[in-house]
């Protein structure tokens, strides 16, 4: 699903983008624009992913957050910042609070997973962890600031946090300069607001494409209403880009600079996901995945060249392992079937022959052997097996039939 966009004169301009480039020279990485032949046959063009993934603290977070804090006044500085985070903008917060000398104050949620807690503390954050979604975390740090002084680093709606964030547009342009589509996840919309200031100023033919969660979409309502609207209960495993209002700021750079808006589904993610780590052999967050979601979901959609913006690679291990087995189901590799065989010694076994035969890998076998409406001989075997793809699904469950076997579900 599309929206499309159009609106007011923009905050920030190409030059606010280029000072926050030079201020980043030697703190952020140009990180790499790799090419992906199985994404470029699907589009029937070039397509290549800018891995912001492996950019330091494993998201392009750092690059707003320095130059936001490197903007403060002494007296600021001397105050602390304080941020509100589920996880990539409170680490980009940490380090580049260390790396300008400032102390740093980051409100996580309860839940927030473990290694990104971790993180953020070794990268010198003091760490609270206050309320169950990021919304109470984020009124908890808003009250810190006003109680103590300390200066609220919002995590994408300020001129110079899109300005840092645009950093990443000019070096599209400068490693991609034949570009034509720009493809990037959008949450708040600063990632995106600030490549589409960049670009549009020096490429205005370059089509800049933003990309959210289907569960967690708050900019196409609000392009639609013409001013940023709510969502009540934004639901989506893709977690850098669950926000639930657009920022003024964004809004109206994205209302202006943005060509279309793009929905993905949660199969879509997942699928994405496992691409990444299957194909490019890069991990990456499901927020980070959604521009190959969106490239997955409708592939002839995009003029080529095609940039695809990996914007992160902060996966909690745990989430990783299910979000995958999640992706080869929605990718058709997973299979699961129930057969009905005569209860007698080397039935299993003779199955069990049948599957490797047919190349199935068994995840897990069950049996039901008390149902009513087994004859006095007769079991059920449920199967999980893991496969190569839809067409195998079909092969397996053929050959099995072949072999006599009755497939009841």
């Amino acid at each position: 699903m599309s929206f499309r966009a159009t609106a007011p004169h923009p905050p920030l301009i190409l030059d606010d983008v280029r000072g926050a480039q030079k201020m980043l020279s030697g703190v952020a990485r140009v990180t790499a624009l790799e090419g992906s032949r199985h994404l470029s046959e699907l589009v029937g063009a070039p397509v290549h992913l800018k891995c912001e993934n492996l950019q330091r603290t494993g998201s392009f977070k750092l690059r707003g957050a320095y130059v936001r804090i490197s903007g403060l006044t002494p007296v600021e500085r001397a105050a602390g910042v304080v941020a509100a985070s589920a996880g990539n903008h409170a680490q980009g917060v940490a380090l580049a609070s260390s790396l300008l000398g400032v102390r740093s104050t980051v409100f996580m949620p309860v839940g927030a997973p473990l290694p990104k807690v971790a993180a953020t503390q070794e990268y010198g954050a003091e760490v609270r962890l206050h309320g169950q979604v990021v919304d109470e975390t984020l009124a908890a740090a808003q009250e810190y600031a006003e109680r103590t002084g300390a200066v609220f680093i919002h995590p994408f709606d300020h001129p110079d946090i899109i300005a840092g964030q645009g950093t990443v547009g000019l070096e599209i342009l400068e490693q991609c300069p034949e570009v034509r589509t720009i493809v990037v996840g959008l949450g708040g919309g600063g990632l995106a607001a600030g490549i589409a200031v960049a670009v549009k100023a020096l490429r205005p033919d370059v089509r800049i494409v933003g990309v959210q969660a289907e569960g967690a979409a708050a900019y196409p309502p609000s392009l639609a209403a013409g001013h940023p609207v709510s969502l009540d209960d934004p639901v989506t495993m893709a977690d850098g880009i669950k926000v639930g209002r657009p920022g003024d700021v964004t809004f109206a750079l994205i209302r202006e600079l943005v060509d279309e808006v793009r929905t993905v589904t949660e199969d879509e993610l997942s699928s994405a996901l496992l691409l990444c780590l299957e194909r490019a052999k890069l991990v990456v967050e499901p927020a980070g995945a959604s521009p190959v979601a969106a490239l997955l979901s409708d592939p002839k959609a995009f003029r080529g060249p095609v940039v695809a913006l990996l914007s992160g690679g902060n996966v909690d291990p745990l989430l990783m392992q299910r979000i995958l087995r999640h992706g080869m189901s929605a990718a058709g590799r997973y299979l699961s079937l129930r057969l009905r065989l005569t209860d007698r010694p080397g039935a299993l076994a003779a199955l069990l022959a049948a599957l490797t035969v047919a190349d199935a890998n068994v995840l897990d076998i069950g049996h039901v052997r008390t149902d009513p409406r087994l004859g006095l001989t007769e079991v059920e075997v449920d199967l999980h097996l893991e496969t190569k793809g839809p067409r195998h699904c079909e092969e397996v469950e053929a050959a099995l039939r072949a072999e006599g076997y009755r497939v009841i579900g």
